[in-house]
C-alpha cells in the first residue's frame, strides 16, 4: 500500500499537521484516487492497445482474391493436395463453402456421371494486393505457378482475368495485371523501421475466405530461409490462401508479403514468414520493366562458417561465406578467388551469414566490379571481381587418377592420416597447385569426419604442396590444440577441425 494514493493519505505525520492542511491533503488524495480509478481513466488505458479497425476498413479494398485454373485431363486432375484435415473439411461442409484447392467435378449431361472426355479444372486460391491504380497486382510466384488462367476478385465482387507480367521463383514474387482504372492501392512502408515486437496485420483469403483480417507481432527479422531473401517472422495467423497477401504495420503501410508458414499439420502453428517489401519491390520493378529479374553472379558455391572453424583458423568470429568450389573460368576464378577462401565483405558491406553473399552479389549489376574482401590462410586481401549475369551453375569435375598411372607412395602423419601426392592430372582437374590425397584415416582425423579420397589443401592456414611437406606440418601440430584442415571432397571444399586429444 505504501506506493498507492491511499497510503499517502494515511502517512504517520498526518496528526501533527494543522486541521486545515490535513483536510486539503485528504481532499487531494480523494481526487487523485478518483482520477486513477475512474471509468474514464480505464477507457484511456484501453485505447492504448492497437486498434486495427480503421486500417482494415481502409485497406481491405486494396487486397484481392486470386483464383488460378489449371486444365488437366483424366487422372492427372486428381486431388493432388494430399490428405485434408477432417476437422477443416467438416468446417467447410457445415458452412456450405467449397473446399479450395480441390478439382471441380464437371457434371455430365442431364446431371449424370462426369463426362470423362471433358478436362477437369483444378483450382488454387491465393491473395494479392494492388500496387497501382491501373491494375498492377503483387502476389507470390507459387500462387500463379502452372496456372492456365488467373482470375482476380475485387472486394466489390468484380471478377477480372489477369495476365502474368512476370514471376521470380527464387524470391517467390510475381506481378499480374488486370484491365481496370481508378483502383485503390497500397502504400509501401520502410522495412528498416520495422521492429521486433511491433504489431502487424495481415489481410488475405485463408481457405478461400475473402478479406480475412488477422493480427500479431513481429517475432523476428532477418530469418535466413531462402537463397535471396531474409524473411520477417511473425505470429500472425497465416493459412493456405493467405499467400501473396500484404503484411501491414499500424500506419497502414505494406511491410511484407505473406509467403510461408512453419507447420507440421498444414495449418497455422504460430510461426509465419513474410517477404520484406523492399526486396519484393526491387523484384517487382524489374518484372514490370523487363519481364524478368537480372541478377549478378560470380561463380562460387558457398557454405556457412561455424564457430569452431572460425576459432581454429584465426578468423575471430563465425561470419562470412566459405567458398566451397569455384567455377572454372568463372568471374571469381578469373579474379583469383580460391576454394577455402572466406568472403567477409562485398563492396564494404559485411557478410554476416553465408546467405548474405548471394543477396549482395545478386543485387549487383552484371558487368560492374564488386570488391571482395576475403580471409585466406590467416590474412585478409581485397579482390576485384567482374560480376556476370546469373545463369545455372555448371558442375565441376571430380579428380580422377589417370588410367594406368602408378600409385603414389603413401605417407602416414601424426594426426591419423595416410596421404599421397596428387598426380598432375588430378591437380588439373581440381585446379589446384598442390595438396595431398587421403588414403587412410584413423584416430583424431576419423573423429573429425575426414575420409579416404579427401584432398587436403591446407593445414593450419598453411598451403599444402606435397606429402613430404604435409608430414612436416602435421608433426608440428600440438596434441592439446585443435588443427584446421581445408579439405576438398568431390565438388566441395570445407574446413574440418582435428583435435588430437579429447
Amino acid at each position: 500500500m505504501k506506493d498507492t494514493p491511499m497510503a499517502l493519505a494515511l502517512t504517520p505525520w498526518r496528526a501533527a499537521q494543522p486541521r486545515g492542511l490535513h483536510s486539503m491533503l485528504a481532499a487531494a488524495a480523494f481526487i487523485l484516487v478518483a482520477a486513477v480509478w475512474s471509468p474514464q481513466a480505464a477507457q484511456a488505458q484501453a485505447v492504448t492497445l492497437p486498434d486495427f479497425t480503421e486500417i482494415a476498413e481502409r485497406l481491405s479494398p486494396t487486397v484481392v482474391n486470386i483464383r488460378t485454373v489449371e486444365r488437366r485431363g483424366g487422372a492427372a486432375a486428381g486431388g493432388g493436395g494430399g490428405e485434408v484435415d477432417p476437422n477443416i473439411e467438416e468446417f467447410f461442409r457445415r458452412f456450405g463453402i467449397p473446399m479450395p484447392n480441390r478439382p471441380e467435378r464437371n457434371p455430365g449431361p442431364r446431371g449424370g456421371p462426369d463426362n470423362e472426355d471433358e478436362p477437369q479444372r483444378q483450382r488454387g486460391v491465393g491473395s494479392g494486393f494492388i500496387l497501382t491504380a491501373d491494375g498492377f497486382i503483387m502476389t507470390n510466384a507459387h500462387v500463379i505457378d502452372g496456372a492456365d488462367e488467373v482470375i482476380v476478385t475485387l472486394t466489390d465482387k468484380r471478377e477480372l482475368k489477369a495476365r502474368v507480367i512476370g514471376a521470380d521463383r527464387r524470391t517467390d514474387v510475381a506481378v499480374v495485371k488486370i484491365d481496370a482504372t481508378g483502383l485503390p492501392f497500397v502504400r509501401i512502408g520502410d522495412v528498416n523501421r520495422l521492429k521486433v515486437g511491433e504489431w502487424v496485420m495481415a489481410i488475405g483469403s485463408p481457405f478461400g475466405l475473402d478479406n480475412t483480417v488477422t493480427a500479431g507481432i513481429v517475432s523476428a527479422k532477418q530469418r535466413d530461409t531462402g537463397d535471396y531473401l531474409n524473411f520477417i517472422q511473425t505470429d500472425v495467423a497465416i493459412n493456405p490462401g493467405n499467400s501473396g497477401g500484404p503484411l501491414l504495420n499500424l500506419r497502414g503501410e505494406v511491410v511484407g508479403i505473406n509467403s510461408q508458414i512453419y507447420s507440421r499439420s498444414g495449418g497455422f502453428q504460430g510461426i509465419s514468414f513474410a517477404i520484406p517489401i523492399d526486396d519484393a519491390m526491387r523484384v517487382a520493378d524489374q518484372l514490370r520493366t523487363v519481364g524478368r529479374v537480372i541478377r549478378g553472379r560470380i561463380g562460387v558455391t558457398i557454405a556457412p562458417v561455424t564457430k569452431e572453424v572460425a576459432e581454429s583458423i584465426g578468423l575471430g568470429r563465425a561470419a562470412g561465406a566459405l567458398v566451397q568450389s569455384v567455377e572454372k573460368d568463372g568471374p571469381a576464378d578469373k579474379a583469383g578467388v580460391e576454394a577455402g577462401d572466406i568472403i567477409v565483405r562485398v563492396d564494404g558491406k559485411a557478410v554476416e551469414r553465408s546467405g548474405d553473399l548471394p543477396r549482395l552479389i545478386g543485387a549487383t549489376k552484371p558487368g560492374s566490379k564488386a570488391q571482395l574482401q576475403v580471409f585466406r590462410r590467416g590474412n585478409t586481401r581485397d579482390i576485384a571481381v567482374s560480376v556476370a549475369e546469373f545463369e545455372p551453375d555448371r558442375p565441376t569435375r571430380r579428380a580422377q587418377a589417370e588410367p594406368g598411372s602408378p600409385a603414389a607412395p603413401v605417407a602416414k602423419s601424426a594426426i591419423g592420416l595416410s596421404v599421397s601426392d596428387l598426380t598432375d592430372a588430378q591437380k588439373r582437374d581440381l585446379r589446384v597447385r598442390g595438396g595431398v590425397r587421403v588414403d587412410a584415416v584413423e584416430g583424431a582425423a576419423a573423429r573429425a569426419g575426414l575420409r579416404e579420397g579427401d584432398v587436403i589443401l591446407s593445414l593450419d592456414n598453411t598451403e599444402v604442396t606435397d606429402s613430404k611437406q604435409f608430414l612436416t606440418l602435421a608433426a608440428r601440430v600440438e596434441k592439446a590444440r585443435a588443427a584446421s584442415v581445408l579439405v576438398r571432397r568431390g565438388e566441395w571444399t570445407n574446413y574440418f577441425v582435428i583435435r588430437p586429444t579429447r
